[in-house]
Order: C-alpha cells, then structure tokens, then sequence
C-alpha cells in the first residue's frame, strides 16, 4: 500500500480501536438508515467462553483466524499448542492479541498472507463473514487460503438473513436518542453483509463447496464448509464490493507460520 493510499476504514474507526483498547462498549454497526447493529465488545475482549472453545474443538490443522480482533480465538488455539495466527486491520486489535499471548498481522484477508493455500482451518467468527461486503467474494478467497479439502468455519446471522450495506462504527453511548445521530463519532463508511446460515450454504454450493455442519449455541449460529479437493482455476465472482477499503499497509511482522 502506497503512502498516499487511505487508510481503511475499519481500522481508522477510533471509536472501535478505544472500544478494544478499553475491552468495553457501547458499540454498534450504523447503517445509512440509522438501523444499529450492537458490537460485542465485552465478550470478544474476554477469554474464550465455551461456545468459542467447542467451535475450536473442530479446528483441523494449522488456524488462521481472519478479522481476529482482540485475540481472544488466537489465545485460546494458543494455549492449547495449535499453530495459530490472527489477521485484523485494526492496530488495536493486533495489538491486543499480541498481548494476550497470539501472533497477530495488521494486514487484510485480501491482501498476500502467509501459507496460502496451506492453512489446514480458517475461521471467520463473529460475523466476519461481512467482511468485504461481498461473501462470494469472500468464499473465493477462503478457497485460495485454504488447503485442498481444507474446514471454513463461519459464524452467521441468526436470522435467515442476506444483505450488503455501507456501515460505519459508532460509539453508542453518545448516541443521541432523539435526534439523528449528528455528532455521534464515528469511523468512515465501508462496505459489510449479514448473511444466515440458508443463504451462505446456498451461495456456498454454487460456489463449489460442501457443507460439513450447521449448528447452534443459544443465539449463535454456525456453519462449517469443506473446500474442494480440486484446485479452481475459475475466475473470482465479479462484485461491486469497494475491497480497497480493506487493505491496509504491509507491516515487517510477516511469520509464515503455516509453513512450520
């Protein structure tokens, strides 16, 4: 990334970088509207509970945890002695995860990364399925990231739910509740989705991968793919989606870890 390159937007939000720094909220996801969609800040600056652990428990192989956050995923592979490594383009969250004990890159999923192709899980937690605003997109690049017959494993919506929006990051405690929301800090627009479990593994199948599970923890929901055994020479779906607003700079903190 050039020096005269934007930084991107998710990382640029000061109120999401405070948020992680202090481990508390208010935090959401505004859309155009005014429709708020609540950040849980707590219990992702947290341990991993035991949801997170029996996801973690299907983990296959080497991990990459994409838009990591504060680590807590990262950590807990960690402890356990699994090869591990987080990816987020927030300096906060890579930060923190490196304080929690994880090895963490200030980088995007779309940009190079360490033993593509190899990684034997990726996770995308927490909604991070959004990320990009565009989830065929995303799919695509799971692909390429993970081994032949590699595991995705993606939290989703707990609504059947499909949809692509500007959002930006606002801090929830100086939302006005009458008013429009003027003042209120705020990081810059970049492109998300919310998808649920039925409309990922229908645009999973058309993509090519098999669907390994579903499943449910109280108001959480998942779903587990199997890449493809075959490597695709496809070319990846056309989108509209703004993926610049993605890529932050290169940091010298590079550790193919996947490699060992």
């Amino acid at each position: 990334m050039s020096a005269t390159t934007a930084p991107p937007a998710w990382a640029a939000s000061d109120p999401y970088a405070t948020a992680l720094r202090t481990g508390r909220g208010p935090l959401f996801l505004r859309r155009a509207d005014g429709w708020l969609l609540p950040l849980e800040v707590e219990r992702w600056c947290a341990r991993a509970d035991a949801v997170d652990r029996a996801v973690l428990d299907r983990c296959e192989g080497t991990v990459l945890d994409v838009g990591c956050g504060p680590g807590r995923l990262v950590a807990e592979l960690a402890a356990r002695g699994r090869t591990v490594l987080g990816v987020d383009v927030s300096d906060a969250a890579v930060t923190r995860t490196l304080t929690v004990g994880g090895q963490a890159l200030r980088r995007s999923v779309f940009d190079p990364l360490p033993g593509e192709g190899r990684w034997g899980t990726v996770l995308l937690m927490d909604g991070n399925v959004g990320i990009g605003g565009d989830p065929a997109v995303l799919l695509h690049r799971m692909a390429q990231l993970l081994r032949p017959g590699g595991l995705l494993i993606a939290e989703t919506a707990p609504l059947d739910v499909d949809e692509r929006a500007l959002v930006q990051v606002v801090d929830a405690s100086r939302v006005q509740v009458a008013g429009d929301g003027e003042g209120v800090p705020a990081g810059r627009p970049f492109p998300w989705a919310r998808i649920g479990t039925p409309a990922l593994l229908r645009l999973a199948a058309r993509a090519g991968w098999r669907a390994e599970a579903q499943w449910a923890s109280g108001d959480r929901r998942f779903a587990a793919l199997r890449r493809r055994a075959a490597r695709s020479s496809a070319e990846p779906p056309k989108s509209t989606a703004v993926i610049s607003s993605q890529r932050p700079r290169k940091t010298s903190a590079d550790r193919p870890v996947a490699d060992r």
